[in-house]
């Protein structure tokens, strides 16, 4: 499987389970929403304090199975190296995730305060391997 089918994929299902790396060294997982931004990344939105954020910061490393909502039959594994971006720096991604996941929020400054209220980071996945998937 290629990275652009896995991308082409993961833009019409966004339903995921992420792996990190635990400090010794076993893996962690969290189920959660990604999308495709504008220039290939796989991103998800989370809070700073999270678990999964703490090991990014520390093992700069993702992988991600990305399923239908039937959870059964298709899907594709991706992974790659992540960069975790802080606020203020992540609002304008936090904002193009929102739109891409959900589309137009019905008050933006109010998403923009809860964004800060909630310590979100944006979480950003280079996809440098795809596979394997339901295929092989």
């Amino acid at each position: 499987m290629d990275i652009a089918d896995a991308l082409k994929f993961i833009r019409t299902n966004s339903q995921a389970v992420l792996a990190t790396t635990r400090r010794d060294g076993r893996p962690q997982l969290s189920p959660v929403n990604v999308v495709v931004n504008a220039t290939g990344q796989v991103v998800l939105s989370s809070r700073a304090t999270a678990i999964k954020v703490k090991n990014l910061r520390r093992d700069p490393y993702a992988s991600l199975c990305v399923t239908t909502t039937a959870f059964y039959g298709d899907w594709r594994q991706v992974e790659g190296a992540v960069t975790v971006v802080d606020l203020p720096e992540a609002m304008d991604g936090l904002v193009d995730y929102y739109r891409r996941a959900s589309g137009e929020h019905p008050d933006w400054d109010e998403y923009r305060a809860a964004m800060v209220s909630e310590r979100r980071v944006l979480v950003v996945i280079d996809v440098a391997r795809a596979g394997p998937s339901v295929a092989g």
